[in-house]
C-alpha cells in the first residue's frame, strides 16, 4: 500500500490550519502516532500520513451530521 507522507507545513496547507496549531493542539488529541503520523528513525520530525488523516476527517464529518428527530422543531 502506498502512502503520501507530508511535513507539518504541507499538511497545514492542505487542511488550512496553522502548522503551530497542528503541532500544539492536534497532535496526540486528534492525530495519533502510528495512525496519522510517524517519526522516521525514532527522530523528532513527524511525517503525516495523508490518506489516514483524510479518511478520518471525512468519516467524522459524516458522523457529525445529525437530522432532527420528532419534537425537536423544524
Amino acid at each position: 500500500m502506498s502512502h503520501t507522507y507530508l511535513t507539518t507545513t504541507q499538511l497545514a496547507e492542505r487542511i488550512q490550519y496553522n502548522a503551530r496549531t497542528i503541532r500544539t493542539q492536534l497532535v496526540d488529541t486528534c492525530l495519533f502516532e502510528g495512525r496519522h503520523y510517524v517519526r522516521p528513525f525514532g527522530r523528532r520530525k513527524m511525517l503525516f500520513i495523508w490518506e489516514n488523516i483524510e479518511s478520518d476527517m471525512l468519516t467524522e464529518a459524516v458522523d457529525t451530521i445529525a437530522m432532527p428527530t420528532a419534537g425537536q422543531g423544524a
